[in-house]
């Protein structure tokens, strides 16, 4: 069992690991070693993960989540296939953990009285402030 928080807890059979070859410079080690990790995880066959959660994570994950619900990490900024491992599960509990939480509602406010007011003042005392500005006109 992996736990994420004290509401998502995930089977080790719900995550598949892949080793894949790292891309970028790194010369014949790279090309001969398996270090990347490609994580994949089913989250709309999770029973973890509510309707609701599914809907905020596929915001949170983008096109990393799959139409059929299905999410893909790949992980290889590390030369060590465990920690690139490490890296992949440690990603996929923060963007589960992003997804937990609901995005708090915003309600809407107006400014006070006051505050419009003051902001009228400052803009007329700006106004004139850069009416004065310019060439002095001589009138007898």
């Amino acid at each position: 069992m992996i736990f994420i928080s004290k509401n998502i807890s995930l089977k080790e059979d719900e995550l598949t690991f892949k080793a894949v070859r790292a891309s970028g410079p790194g010369g014949q080690h790279v090309n001969a070693t398996s270090s990347a990790i490609h994580l994949q995880f089913d989250a709309k066959a999770c029973e973890a993960i509510s309707p609701a959660m599914l809907k905020r994570l596929a915001g949170e994950a983008g096109r990393r989540l799959s139409a059929t619900g299905i999410l893909t990490l790949r992980a290889e900024a590390h030369s060590s296939q465990h920690r690139n491992r490490d890296d992949a599960l440690a990603r996929l509990k923060s963007l589960l953990l992003k997804a937990e939480k609901p995005k708090k509602y915003r309600a809407k406010t107006r400014p006070t009285r006051a505050s419009n007011e003051r902001r009228l003042a400052s803009k007329t005392q700006r106004s004139t402030r850069k009416q004065t500005r310019g060439k002095v006109k001589f009138t007898d």
